[in-house]
């Protein structure tokens, strides 16, 4: 049996920011399942006597199971799987098939469910992990503000000052290969504790770093610990709410990753230009620990699966009876071939997938220019204009921005969605996620030409910070086309269609900086920025290309959804 399509055939998918009407369980069912659970509190020992209402309340138990793919930037997609074909699932992994004795919630009201948390609770969650996520992706984007102060006391260059960027979006990179695996075994909260800990921890050595292979080695392992956050913590908000609810909390938690990288450099250029470089960590130490502490206090396991195993532990400790088991109790894969698998699936998808090898590529150029912004605005922007570190900071607004109004734009792509489903008699096919993906091609390119060639000390320094509005609002349209396609695209192997993004951005946005002041130096401002906007131009024909001939790329291909 092959492990990982074994999980991703269980795991669902999903979109960003969309509303889906959920259909309510049927009122004679919730009430048959209420009044079940309560024959369960007040049942005696007696085997015999317990066993018939529960099995009833499982057959008609009218809840639904629900997995998360989850991707390192905070993007996760769900889907509730109907019960019937989850069972049906599940009992391929059962040895005995037996499935009167699965434990199952009793719909949304199970006491162990989590959308049974009430509203205000679920609302603290989520603003728990998107602060959680926006505190780690800080932490890459303020360290650019200390490389003038460490370039001085650690007597390195400006190229090694930077590899701290680099060794720490390495180590948020590789973090969700076996932070996810391990979160399906052993629930979300435990892996919230203990790798945030940890995270907490690797700041320390940051902040008191005697020299630079210190900070590298820390700011790698501390990488590598925050990605739980990026890869774990958006199946939690998908985990307490319904589809019809789940738009407007998701849309917070998926902001917060891409908020990070542009609030970083404000933070981080305001305490380097009245402090010293090491109040930079300390600040992340305070507030990493106040986080770290409210997960502990208000942060619940979310994860079905494993809440599951904790109802059938009680009902086999009030029954007596080992029969009942919950589905993730009789799964036939180990943590090991888990985590193999989630390492191997992505490398065979981006060498042997065209489509996404290219979009894939696509999401990495981009990320990886916006990492190369961190250097390339300073020298800019400083030399053009003599702006000093703060004033330098706040010139990632304009891309800030232009990523908020991204957002705000899903409405309108939903729209459009819905008018090619209709076009198409009601049928979905993935290409109709591409649209805004196609226009976010176009723009990136010519926001980076206009970014280039407004980089004169004569023109206003507002214009170039406008143009790279127009840069973040292309980055947020491409994404997010491009996530939800592969997901639909890949329904069986969505997850490693989305590892291997994650991989190729990762790799793409620790390499970038390390040339990219030499490049702004050497070519100029003018051509080092039409450079970018030439290489992404060469990316910008395969999204419209994959929206025309996709269906036919689909039914040639090995792992995609023929349609």
């Amino acid at each position: 049996m092959d492990p990982e399509k074994d999980i991703e055939q269980a795991t669902a998918r999903g979109r960003p920011f969309e509303q889906v009407e959920e259909p309510r369980p049927d009122d004679d069912d919730d009430r048959s399942s209420r009044s079940v659970a309560r024959q369960r509190t007040n049942a005696s020992s007696t085997n015999s006597a317990l066993a018939p209402p529960l099995r009833l309340a499982r057959s008609r138990s009218s809840a639904r199971s629900q997995r998360s793919y989850h991707l390192q930037d905070g993007y996760t997609f769900h889907q509730d799987d109907d019960e019937t074909a989850h069972s049906a699932k599940e009992a391929e992994r059962s040895p005995s098939g037996d499935k009167d004795f699965e434990v199952r919630f009793d719909g949304d009201e199970d006491p162990y469910s989590p959308k049974n948390l009430p509203t205000w609770r679920k609302w603290v969650i989520v603003f728990i992990v998107s602060a959680s996520s926006l505190c780690v992706t800080c932490a890459s984007a303020m360290y650019t503000s200390t490389y003038r102060q460490l370039e001085v006391e650690f007597h390195v260059s400006r190229l090694g000052a930077t590899v701290g960027l680099t060794t720490f979006v390495c180590g948020l990179g590789l973090g969700p290969m076996f932070l996810s695996p391990l979160s399906e075994f052993y629930g979300r909260r435990i892996i919230y504790i203990c790798a945030f800990g940890m995270y907490l921890i690797w700041l320390i050595p940051c902040a008191v770093a005697p020299n630079i292979a210190t900070m590298l080695v820390a700011r790698f392992l501390d990488g590598l610990a925050g990605s739980a956050f990026l890869s774990v913590a958006g199946g939690t908000v998908g985990d307490m709410f319904r589809k019809d609810q789940l738009s407007a909390p998701m849309m917070i938690y998926t902001a917060s990753p891409f908020v990070g990288p542009e609030v970083g450099p404000v933070v981080g250029g305001f305490i380097n230009q009245f402090a010293d470089w090491r109040w930079t960590f300390y600040v992340l130490i305070i507030w990493a620990g106040l986080q770290w502490i409210l997960i502990v206090i208000f942060v619940p396991e979310t994860y079905a699966p494993v809440l599951l195993r904790r109802k059938a532990q009680k009902l086999r400790k009030e029954t007596g009876d080992q029969r009942w088991k919950a589905p993730i109790e009789v799964m036939d894969r180990s943590v090991l071939q888990t985590v193999l698998w989630s390492c191997i699936r992505p490398f065979q998808l981006l060498f042997f997938e065209p489509m996404c090898l290219n979009l894939c590529l696509l999401s990495a150029i981009l990320l990886g220019i916006l990492y190369l912004f961190f250097g390339a605005f300073a020298v800019v922007f400083q030399n053009n204009h003599n702006f000093n570190q703060w004033q330098t900071g706040l010139t990632f607004l304009g891309i800030f921005v232009g990523m908020i109004v991204g957002v705000s734009c899903d409405p309108l792509w939903r729209r459009r969605y819905i008018r090619l489903v209709e076009q198409n008699g009601g049928v979905s096919e993935p290409e109709y996620r591409l649209p805004p993906t196609i226009l976010g091609a176009v723009i990136v390119p010519l926001s980076l030409l206009g970014f280039g060639w407004t980089t004169y000390s004569h023109v206003h320094w507002i214009v170039p910070v406008m143009f790279s509005a127009f840069f973040g609002l292309g980055n947020i349209f491409c994404f997010s086309g491009i996530f939800t396609f592969l997901v639909e695209t890949y329904p069986l192997y969505a997850a490693s269609a989305l590892a291997a993004n994650s991989f190729a951005r990762s790799t793409f946005a620790a390499g970038f900086p390390l040339f990219g002041v030499q490049m702004y130096e050497k070519l100029g401002y003018q051509w080092a920025s039409s450079l970018l906007a030439f290489i992404a131009l060469a990316m910008t024909p395969f999204p419209f290309l994959f929206f025309k001939i996709g269906k036919r790329l689909r039914a040639n291909s090995k792992f995609a959804n023929p349609g």
